[in-house]
């Protein structure tokens, strides 16, 4: 499917999934248009990170975790560095999955009603487990994947077709405001746009998909592109969403009122659709991005269907499913992910933004002065809002 196209659409694709589609309904149900500042921020800060991890990628050649190992003076740093890595990897893709099997989840009950509520995720599990296992699923994930753009495609006729406030949208984009009690849905839209591991997959997969330095502004066009489109997207999301009147946010159908305008009645088997097509292939993802990240961290160069890859996506899988077993809704396990995404985002861009200055590693394909500004802007914010948010978490602030 990608041999046109580069990996900026996988990217892409990591954040228009259930977890996008809560956080930027429950952004515009609660707050309307006044916190698409903070998804424009989400976009411009993936666009920052992810034009850095294809460039390190296409320059070294190497996977993300890889450099920044060679890169560290000594055995004491390495260990350091490489256990918390590997934390922030592990326990927020644990939390990253099991957001994306309750998005299929959410996507069977609108489907199949509550019934078997408490069988979707074993069933989506081990649907997951099987498909990565046989390594073989390409077909499958070309019609999973035109299923999201369907819903992509959707929530952007449904933006258009109820007449938004234009005057109110570009004060949303243009006007930063925090209302009360939204600091835990800025950090949700920050972590479900700018993904941690997808600085990791994007590196390995760039330097798979092209070989030569000469290829770097291709890869750069195609990081910007899909990103950027995939932006568009979520903010279509918030704006359908603040047409929903009052009510809170629980289930797949409360989901569905967004694309109700659309499709009328239909709406709830529409979102179904969708959301189980963007559980499901990023419950495929997720489990391989963080098998990687833990290769490229031991230096194992394990193949895809070597026991020591397979352990560590079998070992994500397990955890998502089994975070769901519990008694929890989805929706606040989806909500839980994305705030854990927002709060880890800092460490693993701070690591970033240190390789991709070191002259050894990037000669004169290092960052600019313009590039770090723009990065400690970013990593800034996010360690304000992350720390905000887990302040708010305490009921100290």
């Amino acid at each position: 499917m990608f041999k046109k196209i580069g990996p900026g659409v996988l990217v892409a694709a990591a954040f228009i999934g259930p977890g996008t589609v809560t956080a930027c309904t429950l952004a515009g149900v609660s707050f309307g248009y006044a916190l698409l500042w903070a998804m424009l921020l989400s976009i411009i800060a993936t666009l920052v990170l992810q034009e850095m991890a294809a460039r390190l990628g296409i320059v070294t050649q190497k996977g993300l975790a890889e450099v920044i190992k060679a890169a560290l003076p000594n055995k004491v740093s390495k260990y350091l560095v490489l256990g918390l890595i590997l934390s922030a990897i592990v326990l927020g893709n644990a939390a990253y999955e099991a957001g994306n099997i309750g998005g299929a989840t959410l996507g069977l009950e609108a489907l199949f009603g509550t019934k078997f509520s408490n069988f979707y995720p074993l069933v989506i599990g081990v649907l997951a487990f099987v498909l990565l296992y046989i390594g073989n699923y390409k077909i499958l994930e070309r019609v999973l994947v035109s299923l999201v753009i369907l819903m992509s495609l959707s929530f952007l006729v449904t933006a258009i077709i109820t007449k938004p406030n234009l005057i109110g949208i570009l004060k949303g984009l243009l006007v930063p405001s925090i209302p009360q009690d939204s600091i835990l849905t800025i950090i949700a839209l920050v972590g479900t746009t700018v993904v941690p591991y997808n600085l990791f997959l994007h590196a390995s997969l760039v330097s798979e998909k092209w070989k030569h330095i000469d290829d770097l502004n291709t890869a750069r066009k195609d990081t910007f592109i899909a990103i950027a489109l995939g932006g568009l997207v979520s903010m279509a999301v918030i704006v359908a969403a603040s047409t929903i009147k009052g009510g809170e946010i629980s289930s797949a159908l409360d989901l569905a009122k967004g694309l109700e305008p659309l499709y009328g009645d239909s709406a709830k088997y529409f979102m179904g659709i969708g959301l189980f097509a963007a559980g499901i292939t990023s419950a495929i993802t997720a489990p391989l991005a963080a098998a990687y990240v833990v290769n490229s961290c031991f230096g194992w160069q394990a193949g895809l269907k070597d026991f020591k890859f397979r352990s560590v996506w079998i070992f994500i899988l397990g955890l998502g499913v089994f975070f769901l077993s519990f008694d929890i809704k989805p929706i606040e396990i989806i909500k839980f992910a994305q705030v854990a995404n927002g709060i880890l985002l800092p460490f693993i861009a701070i690591f970033l933004l240190w390789v991709v200055n070191k002259t050894a590693v990037l000669g004169k394909y290092k960052n600019t002065v313009f590039q770090n500004m723009t990065g400690i802007i970013i990593i800034s914010l996010s360690v304000l809002l992350g720390l905000r948010s887990i302040l708010k978490v305490f009921g100290i602030f």
